[in-house]
């Protein structure tokens, strides 16, 4: 165990989109994406609705990803994997409903388990289904690249000041508390296409007046996620400054405690083991 000072890293943004159908999740998480990461060939979407993606080619050349069902929690993580691989440094889940609610999503395969292996219960059945779904969402929280969802929101009619009817999102279909989840979550509405918060940690939303979301809106968050240290700079660093302490060193037993003093993420580093075991084999040679 190490106590350590409180440290602002960079960071990937984890947001979430949702409202309910026709309300632009679609677009405007593509206008989020472009803002975040300024290149439209390093954004992929995972297309869970027939290629909807697709009508907005004319914004930019950003990758699609086709994902067809069964809408498993496997096969969405297979699909971030393979845009990981790709080299997307935004990643948006259009839709991440249907891995919840979808053909093959996990209502459905706790039903079929319930049935197969449960007597039909149920609640017994989540004890299968539930580690599936928290490893989908592990993997949205652990990915190396921006993540955007778009989920779909359950719809209420109501009637307005103004007597006229219109359509409200209402509950996420997706698992309870996924917006908790994430970073930011944004509920847009469906007339106005304009956006409020329901959840920011970025604190530059939550309280603020309603408003559309553009490709300036994604280069305030990216401006955010870049605050703070280099973690990867910072590894480098301390990896340069082992090696250096460790080839200055005389006997092989001061090897031996070094590394009981170094922090995992340099002892597993490939170079200060090789630098390591290097000088340990010299030493030992030397001194015999």
């Amino acid at each position: 165990m190490e106590l350590k000072k409180a440290t602002r890293k960079k960071v990937k943004m984890r947001l979430n989109i949702s409202a309910p159908s026709g309300a632009g999740k679609t677009y405007s998480a593509l206008l989020l994406a472009k803002g975040l990461v300024g290149d439209w060939e390093k954004i992929a979407v995972i297309d869970t609705e027939n290629q909807s993606a697709s009508l907005y080619e004319h914004l930019g050349g950003f990758n699609t990803l086709d994902l067809q069902p069964p809408f498993s929690p496997e096969r969405y993580i297979q699909a971030i994997q393979t845009c990981i691989s790709a080299g997307m440094e935004c990643i948006i889940i259009d839709s991440s409903s249907h891995e919840w609610s979808g053909v093959g999503g996990c209502i459905e395969i706790n039903e079929h388990l319930a049935k197969a292996k449960y007597k039909g219960n149920t609640w017994s059945a989540w004890s299968e289904t539930t580690p599936r779904h928290d490893k989908f969402v592990a993997t949205v929280l652990q990915a190396p690249a921006h993540i955007i969802t778009c989920t779909r929101s359950k719809t209420e009619t109501v009637m307005g000041e103004d007597k006229k009817v219109k359509k409200v999102g209402m509950k996420d279909i997706q698992r309870e508390g996924w917006e908790y989840e994430l970073t930011v979550s944004f509920n847009l509405d469906r007339d106005t296409h304009t956006a409020t918060a329901s959840k920011d940690r970025t604190e530059m939303f939550d309280g603020i007046d309603p408003f559309v979301i553009t490709e300036e809106t994604g280069q305030l968050i990216a401006d955010w996620c870049n605050k703070g240290v280099d973690e990867a700079k910072l590894l480098k660093q301390a990896v340069a400054d082992a090696i250096e302490q460790v080839n200055g060193l005389q006997y092989k037993e001061e090897v031996l405690a070094l590394r009981e003093m170094l922090p995992a993420e340099v002892l597993n580093n490939a170079e200060f083991k090789a630098a390591a075991n290097l000088k340990y084999k010299q030493l030992t040679t030397t001194n015999e």
